[in-house]
This record gives C-alpha cells, sequence and structure tokens, in this order.
C-alpha cells in the first residue's frame, strides 16, 4: 500500500513519520533538533527537515506528505522569493505594545469596543503572538525591511513551498505557489474565521501595503508536489494537526498538559470572544477550534515533587495515596502569573490549610486538582462560546499520570480518552496526507484508553473556583 510522510515543524524540533496510508502502521520515523530562541532564520528549519527526512529513509517512496507547524511565526520574504529577516517566533513578545495598540485603534481608543470589533471581524483579539501584531511592529522598527516584504507566510507555508522546490530566486511565480489551510491562517490576525477570507485591510493599515498571501486550500487540497513526485497536502497549524491526529471530532475537547496547558475543541459554530480568553481558531478538517491557554501545568507538578523531595513517580504516588478532595486542600497554580483568567502578575495560593489535611499525600492530589480545576476554567471559557463537551482527550507529557487521569474524571464527570504517547501533530499531518490519496481523512485505529466519568467530588471544582475569585476581587 502507498506511504504517505506527515512533518511536525515545532519551536523546539522536526519530526517526519512514515506511514502506511491504509492502516495509519508507523513504518519509520525521523527526528532533528531546532536552534534555540524566539528569532529564528527559516532555513535552520529546512536544514532541520532534511536531516529528519533522511533518518526517516527519505521520501523517494511516499506519495504523499504534508507539514503540521508551529502557528503564527512571521517569514516575510522579498520580491524574490528571499527571506528579509529572521522569521519572529509565536512566543516572541516584542510585538506586545503593537498588539495592545492594534486594540486599542479599533476601538477609538476604547479597549473593550476595539477588542469586540477583532473578536467579531477575525475571531481572535490581538496578543503579541499573532502574525499581524508582528508586521506591526516590524512596521514600525525596521520600515526599511517592511517595504521589502513581497510575501508574508507562516512556517508551514514556507516549508510546504521548499518542499514544491521553490525557495530563493523563484521571484513572482513562486511567491504565488505559496499555499496555507485555513487552520494556520486563522492564526495570523488578518483572516476571517468565521468568512473564510483574507482581510486585506488589515494588512495595509498594519504594514503599509498589502503583500502576496499564500492561498487558503480546502482541507483535502493539494499545494503541489515534491521534485521526486510526492504530493505536498495544504498542512496545518501544529493544534489541528495534532486534533487530526487524535482522531477529534465535534463534541471532543482536547486538554494538553505541557509546560503551559492547552484547551481546544472541534466545533462545528465559530467562536468569538471579546475578553481574548478564547482564539477563535479554525480547524483543519473543515470545522472550528476555539483554543484557551494556561500558563501552569506540569510545573507546577516539577515544583511540588521538588519541594516534597521525591521523582515525578513518586509525586504519582503520594497524590493517588490522598483521598480525592486532597481533606480540603485548594491549590490555586498560579505559579508563573495566569493567561485563563487574564492574571499576568497573579501568583499561586494554598487553601483550607489544617493540622490534619497538610500532609505530602494531599499537597501532591491537591497540585493536582488545582492544575486541572484550572483547564476546567479553560474548558468553561469554551462552553461560553457555545462548545458542546462530550469527551475529553487528553495529551502531553503530564497525561501520563493515572493521578491526573483520575482527577479529570473525577472533577469533570466526563469520559477520558487518553492516547498513548507518540507525535500527535507529525500523526495528524501524515492523516491529511493519506486523505489527498483517498479524498477523505482515513480511520486510523488509535492505541488509546478510556477512564470513565466519575465526577465523585465535584465539590472541588466548586471550592478551586471560589479560592481563586480571590485573585479577581
Amino acid at each position: 500500500m502507498p506511504l504517505v510522510a506527515g512533518i511536525d515543524s515545532s519551536t523546539q524540533s522536526c519530526k517526519v513519520v512514515v506511514r502506511d496510508a491504509q492502516s495509519g502502521a508507523l513504518v519509520r520515523q525521523g527526528r532533528a533538533s531546532h536552534p534555540e530562541g524566539t528569532e529564528v532564520h527559516p532555513d535552520h528549519w529546512w536544514t532541520a527537515l532534511q536531516e529528519a527526512i533522511s533518518e526517516a529513509g527519505g521520501l523517494d517512496d511516499v506519495a504523499a506528505v504534508s507539514v503540521g507547524g508551529q502557528q503564527h511565526g512571521m517569514v516575510v520574504l522579498d520580491r524574490t522569493g528571499e527571506v528579509i529577516r529572521p522569521a519572529l517566533l509565536w512566543n516572541d513578545t516584542r510585538s506586545a505594545a503593537s498588539a495592545a495598540e492594534l486594540v486599542r485603534a479599533a476601538g477609538g481608543g476604547d479597549t473593550a469596543l476595539g477588542a469586540r470589533y477583532w473578536a467579531d471581524t477575525t475571531g481572535t483579539v490581538p496578543v503579541a503572538s499573532l502574525t499581524l501584531t508582528k508586521l506591526q511592529w516590524l512596521a514600525d522598527n525596521e520600515p526599511e525591511n517592511a517595504a521589502r516584504v513581497a510575501a508574508v507566510c507562516l512556517p508551514h507555508d514556507w516549508l510546504s513551498w521548499r518542499l514544491a522546490g521553490f525557495g530563493p530566486g523563484s521571484g513572482a511565480e513562486g511567491l504565488a505557489a505559496l499555499a496555507t489551510d485555513r487552520s494556520d491562517a486563522s492564526g495570523t490576525g488578518y483572516y476571517s474565521t468565521a468568512g473564510g477570507q483574507y482581510l486585506p485591510e488589515l494588512l495595509e493599515a498594519s504594514l503599509g501595503h498589502v503583500p502576496q498571501l499564500p492561498a487558503v486550500l480546502d482541507p483535502l487540497g493539494v499545494a503541489g508536489k515534491t521534485p521526486g513526485g510526492s504530493l505536498i497536502a495544504a498542512g496545518a497549524g501544529d493544534n489541528a494537526a495534532a486534533a487530526l491526529g487524535v482522531g477529534a471530532r465535534v463534541g471532543d475537547v482536547v486538554m494538553s498538559l505541557g509546560t503551559s496547558g492547552t484547551v481546544f475543541a472541534v466545533s462545528d459554530v465559530p467562536s468569538a470572544d471579546p475578553s481574548g480568553l478564547v482564539a477563535g481558531f479554525a480547524d483543519a478538517a473543515g470545522n472550528f477550534l476555539p483554543l484557551a491557554c494556561t500558563l501552569n501545568a506540569t510545573r507546577v507538578f516539577d515544583a511540588t515533587a521538588a519541594l516534597l523531595g521525591v521523582s515525578l513517580a513518586g509525586f504519582n504516588e503520594l497524590a493517588l495515596a490522598a483521598g480525592p478532595g486532597a481533606g480540603g486542600l485548594t491549590l490555586v497554580p498560579y505559579f508563573d502569573g495566569e493567561r485563563t483568567p487574564n492574571l499576568p502578575d497573579a501568583t499561586g495560593s494554598l487553601h483550607g490549610i489544617t493540622r490534619e489535611n497538610y500532609t505530602p499525600e494531599n499537597l501532591a492530589r491537591a497540585a493536582i486538582e488545582g492544575v486541572v480545576c484550572s483547564l476546567a476554567d479553560g474548558l468553561r471559557a469554551l462552553q461560553d462560546q457555545g462548545v458542546t463537551a462530550e469527551r475529553i482527550i487528553l495529551v502531553g507529557g503530564g497525561a501520563q499520570s493515572s493521578a491526573v487521569q483520575q482527577s479529570v474524571a473525577e472533577v469533570l464527570g466526563l469520559p477520558t480518552m487518553v492516547p498513548a504517547p507518540g507525535e500527535y501533530v507529525a500523526d495528524g499531518a501524515a492523516r491529511q496526507a493519506a486523505g489527498i490519496l483517498d479524498g477523505k481523512f482515513p480511520d486510523w485505529d488509535l492505541d488509546a484508553v478510556t477512564v470513565p466519568p466519575s465526577n465523585t467530588v465535584p465539590e472541588v471544582l466548586e471550592r478551586y473556583r471560589r479560592w481563586a475569585a480571590i485573585h479577581t476581587a
């Protein structure tokens, strides 16, 4: 049967998986690292991709390939196709003031009115991560570079373009071949997620002119071919590719526990949240992908384990040894401030301490329950935007903790599917690549376990929200 390749070009590294198009079975894989920093020349991604492809045995026998990539990164090209300056990545915050100014200006100086405008127009209120804010920063701080911009694309767009044989020296014909998908376009700040089209007037106002933009392809659209003849799929932003990788459908909410937390859902209706808590993205399958972020997830576990003098395995065992509810102990885990709710200067707090409940077991349990409750606040923000939550799909490094799995089932009262550890973004890209061969996404089996809902301690979330409200008072 044909083989397909899925690529995950993330902030830290590039991963390539080669899978059987029909069964989804993993055939081979490769990986290469990216340089650190929030400003990276795209050539480093291309070098890493070549290394990862080589380690994965090459693409000569691959029928189709797709790229999933980090969202928002600003890649600017001149009229020849040359990269003008290193890309500003999603986590580069130098454009925070530009984002705030974009919001104020849209409201005539009234931030609330401006936020409403952006939510209604694009689906997302500008923050420093969005591409548009970085273009505004470029125009304000590097006007000569801004004037040279003939095309703007995103990391996954640029890599797909390079895979198709384009690059420096391609000229106007090459720039016209740039392509992207709805999911990545929806994170730029100059695309209407609900309307499905670019908003050139926003680019004109920020950059000073309207450059060439990648064509937005359908979910199973073809962006071109590699020189070796492999079809290139539309690709996707990393969260949208991950949703494909775990088989998320309407009614599913994906909770990711990594250094930070992410909660996103597949929805059949777009979102428009003027509070800015929910980003109104599109998914990679024709639906929408409203998303909320929290700043505190597994680092809270790391810090608590270190305080207790145990490994993460020991931390998990301590938490399992405590009863649900941690004996009344509640941790509000705003260790690094918080994004949902938007409290950048907040700190964490521990409540309900008594001599009886102040034990290592309860403290470990309270740390896990606090992070889960924080993610539940992200879920509530999604539900306020009309998201229906029927199942939780739990992913990320923290998802493999049995104490975390138990806590999610107890606090949220929803069935919780936990996929086996894997390269979800690359797997989703591979699934998209298989889809362009057959005209539909394949139904690959997913190695996962399901934790049944228990909802034995709904008061944990109620208690958490009472204590967390102190931070917003």
